[in-house]
């Protein structure tokens, strides 16, 4: 489904333009704004990718036709084939792929420079990542989120605050894998407990969190054991999940007419409750729920939102 509000459009890639498109605003953000390494291949076709890229949908926010905010998005049927998750390149996730059902990962989260001020286009973002696990019935969301650098002490106090307040359950946590930095990184850069808890101020804290990092702390996420220095991205991440039954209740309520419309997804003991064929909007009809998600996002520009069915896409 196509989610438009006036001249803007957010929606998983239909074309081999658009995915072009969505690598080349990945480029002018991770390579030429933050100083991650590229290939001279990418260089000179001016796009960022890597063998995730291959079977990954991506999720767009269109303006008048062009891209200018994606989230790079794996299922677990698209990880398989090609081996894996992305996000396995830096923490152990085996407790996560233990749950049955659908998960998903999203990676490369990004808005062009001119379009990140009034913060519509990360909002639509959002919208379309709500409809998704809708319609593709997603228990868990995972993925990484970063800041740009190679030292962590830079936001101690906001990795130190996630760390004492805001880890994943032992059953679900993710644990970070040293043994992937590159070489000549030291493997303690990897604590979170950078500072004592007597040290950590929430307020400063949250003024060191990126506003993608503040977002999914107010969707209930919780987070993995461990910073992961990614030195040829020239970031270091931090591993996030969300369990689609624990976001926010007003968040649930707003989007599916009740606080507990995500149970059904919840995990227990390592699996997804069977409950046969699940109704995700028990409450409201799809468009009347989504709607209510829009005016939770979008506010008053919640009047100007059109759903629009899929077309048959372009397929590569």
């Amino acid at each position: 489904m196509g989610i438009k509000i006036r001249d803007y459009e957010v929606r998983l890639t239909r074309t081999k333009d658009e995915r072009r498109q969505v690598r080349q605003l990945r480029y002018d953000v991770f390579v030429e704004e933050e100083g991650a390494d590229a290939t001279e291949e990418q260089k000179a076709l001016r796009e960022e990718y890597d063998s995730y890229d291959t079977f990954a949908e991506y999720m767009a926010v269109f303006h008048n036709g062009r891209v200018v905010g994606t989230y790079r998005i794996i299922d677990r049927n698209a990880a398989e084939k090609m081996g894996g998750f992305y996000t396995e390149s830096e923490y152990n996730i085996s407790k996560i792929k233990k749950a049955s059902g659908n998960i998903a990962e999203m990676s490369r989260a990004c808005v062009a420079a001119e379009y990140r001020e009034s913060g519509l286009v990360m909002r639509l973002l959002w919208l379309g990542l709500g409809e998704y696990i809708a319609k593709r019935q997603i228990a868990i969301l995972f993925g990484v989120a970063s800041w740009v650098g190679k030292n962590p002490v830079e936001s101690a106090q906001a990795i130190s605050y996630l760390y004492y307040n805001h880890l994943a359950p032992v059953g679900l946590r993710p644990t970070v894998l040293t043994e992937k930095f590159a070489d000549g990184v030291d493997h303690r850069l990897s604590r979170m407990n950078i500072l004592p808890p007597a040290f950590v101020d929430e307020e400063r804290a949250k003024r060191e969190m990126t506003p993608l990092i503040k977002g999914y702390l107010r969707l209930g996420a919780r987070f993995g054991k461990g910073v992961f220095i990614d030195a040829p991205f020239n970031t270091y991440d931090v591993f996030v999940m969300m369990q689609t039954k624990n976001i926010d209740a007003a968040y649930q309520k707003r989007f599916a007419g009740s606080e507990n419309a995500f149970d059904h997804l919840d995990i227990k003991d390592g699996a997804i409750k069977t409950l046969g064929k699940i109704v995700l909007f028990p409450v409201t009809g799809p468009y009347k729920a989504l709607r209510a998600f829009g005016e939770f996002i979008l506010g008053e520009d919640v009047d100007d939102v059109e759903y629009v069915k899929d077309v048959h896409p372009d397929e590569e």
